[in-house]
């Protein structure tokens, strides 16, 4: 009786908000700011315009979604044998795999589009974004570094956002946010289904021990970028605050104690995201 109860449809949610969850909309907010900062640095002496600035919010949506749908569309097999996704829209047929395709083919030309209005470069560069983007839906099955590969994909959001504003790749801020800290919670489905992943590959120690140098290494970057892009106080309290919020983030998930891995996850991530770009805006205005 459990079992059907999980794998009935949510057929009373709005499409809109079914469709919104699939590909966790919200979650924009992890890659976003990012973005924003890189256009922010970039657009020092040479401006931003509102509709380039429009441009580059709708191109990180599109990219973002198309990425998403595209993942929920390779992996439903996997999410619905796995007890923590097998409530995903596509499992339950909440959204059928036909709407899911026409969903993700429209962010993918969205992001196309939008990235030819901001510029040759940036529409010349869309179809590796997207291969980037599509490509680490497959890197599970093969590398423990699938976590490693998103990282990549993730950084190209900074780095269209400077092409966007400058239209030359210049030094691009490729800041990587890696993190494996979220694929713990499917360590042991990994094992049992022959994914890869660094938790599945380390355990539980291991996969702690390489996020908390994944991390030492972004903090280390986002003080060296101080010096190279000549950022002041306000950015540098800004990665003050980025790196005690990383490091409350590890003091809270413990190998015997994963209680609170979503908390560390999502929100602490969250507000990493947002306390980065405030200080880059407020460091950039400030000049």
């Amino acid at each position: 009786m459990t079992e059907q109860t999980v794998s009935l449809p949510d057929s009373t949610a709005n499409p809109v908000v079914r469709f919104g969850r699939m590909v966790k909309f919200e979650h924009t907010l992890f890659a976003l700011p990012f973005a924003l900062a890189a256009a922010a640095l970039a657009a020092r002496g040479h401006g931003l315009p509102v509709a380039r600035l429009f441009g580059i919010v709708v191109a990180m949506a599109g990219a973002r979604t198309a990425a998403m749908g595209f993942n929920r569309i390779v992996d439903r097999h996997f999410d619905a044998k796995n007890p923590r996704t097998a409530r995903r829209e596509i499992p339950t047929g909440a959204i059928s795999l036909r709407a899911a395709w026409a969903l993700t083919l429209a962010a993918a030309a969205v992001f196309v589009l939008a990235a030819a209005a901001l510029g040759p470069l940036c529409l010349a560069l869309s179809p590796i974004a997207l291969l980037l983007l599509f490509g680490y839906s497959y890197t599970k099955r093969f590398t423990a570094l699938c976590h490693l590969f998103l990282g990549l994909a993730i950084a190209s959001g900074p780095a269209g956002a400077w092409i966007a504003v400058r239209g030359d790749f210049g030094w691009a801020p490729g800041l990587l946010m890696l993190d494996v800290l979220y694929a713990l919670s499917d360590r042991d489905f990994d094992r049992a289904t022959g994914l890869h992943s660094i938790p599945a590959r380390l355990g539980i120690p291991g996969a702690l021990a390489v996020s908390a140098l994944l991390h030492v290494v972004t903090v280390v970057a986002l003080f060296a970028l101080a010096s190279t892009a000549h950022l002041g106080v306000p950015y540098l309290l800004g990665v003050g605050l980025v790196t005690g919020l990383l490091v409350y983030e590890h003091a809270i998930v413990r190998p015997n104690d994963l209680s609170r891995l979503d908390v560390a996850f999502f929100n602490l991530n969250g507000y990493v995201s947002v306390a980065f770009f405030v200080a880059t805006l407020v460091d950039v205005l400030a000049r």
